[in-house]
């Protein structure tokens, strides 16, 4: 039976879903609503990661030829610290103007027989059809309106961002931050194309006030940009823009809506994209994530004629990939709420922070992938140069000696340390909300009572427990300037090295009998 599909939200998942719906052999009817028409689209640059493109390039080969020819490839990473700056390979980095990668996505749904209807606004209640696929977007208004069946739950960043261009092509991704007598601006900045580079700058609250923002967005009609903040922000970059000028399109401030759901489907209408999940800007996963959804629900549905079943097949395979990278998303934001308080390291440390900031990648990997960077980053942790032998680094690390001026210590297993550490159970799951507020804020006074010489973090004895506990230790060895210790089972000591490596903790105790001299 020929079904009526209509896909709400015209970004680029819901541009593909169509296209692999017309051609899953079904003869499907399919019609993709979309307001605007894709040169009116908001933002610059999208990134492409390798997995996406291997994804895209198994499901429509023709496609993915069409953005290989258009995209940016091959530049590099270079983080700034108050000392210098710290360059990497970009390990095949690729990116495309966001409007190209929609042309190139329209033209190929129209190619298949996708019925376009471009220009007006559609709500996914009121189209006639047995199948609707809501790819509208991070504020989805089909989400909103049956936020309860959907079991959705928006949560919002605390740092203000904004989304503008520059009109030339950086030679790398940079991200950077300048101090203004207002506070620190941030910004994270990549080429999408020869002549035109994204460049996202983010603020703290207070700053964002002080500099006079809180109220230079308001009134904007669509399509308008804050030019006061464009302004600004072009003088305070301008040694990063070298001489280029900052571009708006739709560029206002705004808050990362970070988006859950618990069900991704009610009825006949299914989610897409951001519409079900966000994951934060700083993993540059959003359009990734999208695309993965679309090739996952045409394919669900290509096999099953139940809609119930089919929906939930996809949710049941996308669900656990999404989970997991909106964790790393949520580290990777709290790494980046915070990442003032780390611009006094080394840029080469702090590049080692930034790499391990997400617990994806270990120092073996880190090692493996940019051995020049890593010895440095480690001889700044240690002094003496690491061992090149893999998978050495853990037990290197933790047999490393703590001299902080207060203590001498042999190795930073602190079940050997001989000092009085405070024990807390510490079961935060998110290190930046006000429970974690009051955890820190106390723990200085909780210490001294106790005459102990540190703190030291237990909890559950999982690895996402884990990497909520090594957070939390950052902030209370940053903000309170206590020596912290972590506590986990054996499986996790690379974990708790790369913390140590990167100065989020000072000490760890693996539980079980691994000892370190």
């Amino acid at each position: 039976m020929r079904r009526r599909i209509a896909v709400v939200g015209g970004g680029p998942g819901g541009a593909f879903v169509a296209r692999l719906l017309r051609m899953a052999g079904r003869d499907d009817e399919v019609v993709l609503y979309e307001e605007h028409p894709p040169l009116a689209t908001f933002g610059f640059g999208v990134g492409l990661s390798i997995s996406t493109q291997q994804s895209l390039s198994a499901s429509d080969p023709e496609t993915f030829e069409l953005i290989a020819r258009q995209a940016q490839r091959g530049h590099g990473v270079r983080l700034h610290a108050e000392r210098g700056s710290a360059w990497m390979a970009g390990n095949d980095q690729t990116a495309i103007a966001r409007a190209e990668l929609l042309r190139i996505l329209y033209h190929q749904a129209e190619h298949a027989g996708v019925r376009m209807e471009i220009g007006a606004r559609h709500s996914a209640f009121e189209i006639d059809a047995d199948i609707v696929v809501a790819a509208d977007g991070a504020g989805s208004a089909t989400r909103s309106a049956r936020a309860d069946a959907f079991g959705a739950q928006v949560s919002l960043g605390r740092q203000r961002y904004i989304w503008c261009g520059a009109d030339f092509a950086l030679p790398d991704a940079v991200f950077a931050a300048v101090h203004t007598e207002h506070g620190v601006f941030t910004t994270h900045s990549y080429p999408f194309r020869n002549d035109r580079s994204t460049f996202l700058v983010e603020t703290d609250p207070h700053t964002w006030r002080a500099a006079g923002f809180e109220h230079t967005s308001e009134g904007l009609q669509p399509g308008e940009s804050d030019t006061t903040t464009l302004a600004y922000l072009e003088k305070i970059f301008a040694p990063h823009l070298a001489g280029g000028a900052l571009l708006g399109n739709h560029s206002r401030w705004t808050q990362f809506r970070t988006v859950r759901c618990a069900r991704w489907y009610d009825g006949n209408i299914v989610l897409l994209g951001d519409a079900a999940h966000t994951a934060h800007y700083s993993i540059g996963s959003g359009t990734k994530l999208a695309m993965e959804d679309a090739i996952a629900l045409s394919g669900a549905l290509a096999r099953h004629d139940d809609l119930s079943t089919a929906f939930a097949t996809y949710q049941q395979v996308r669900a656990p990939r999404v989970a997991r990278l909106q964790a790393l998303a949520d580290r990777s934001q709290f790494w980046w709420e915070s990442y003032v308080s780390r611009l006094d390291m080394p840029p080469e440390r702090l590049l080692l922070s930034f790499i391990t900031r997400a617990g994806n990648v270990s120092l073996d990997a880190f090692q493996e992938r940019e051995p020049k960077l890593a010895e440095l980053a480690l001889r700044q942790f240690a002094g003496d140069a690491p061992p090149r032998e893999p998978d050495s680094l853990t037990d290197w690390v933790m047999s490393r000696p703590l001299r902080n001026g207060a203590f001498a210590l042999r190795s930073r297993d602190a079940a050997r340390s001989g000092l009085e550490l405070l024990r807390e159970s510490c079961d935060l799951r998110d290190p930046r909300d006000e429970a974690a507020d009051l955890f820190i804020s106390g723990r200085r006074a909780a210490v001294d009572r106790a005459r102990a010489d540190g703190v030291e973090l237990d909890g559950p004895p999982t690895r996402v427990a884990l990497l909520e506990r090594l957070d939390v230790a950052e902030r209370l060895r940053n903000e309170a300037g206590l020596l912290t210790s972590v506590r986990a089972p054996a499986e996790f000591s690379a974990d708790l090295a790369a913390g140590i490596a990167a100065g989020r903790i000072d000490l760890a105790s693996i539980t079980e009998s691994r000892r370190f001299s």
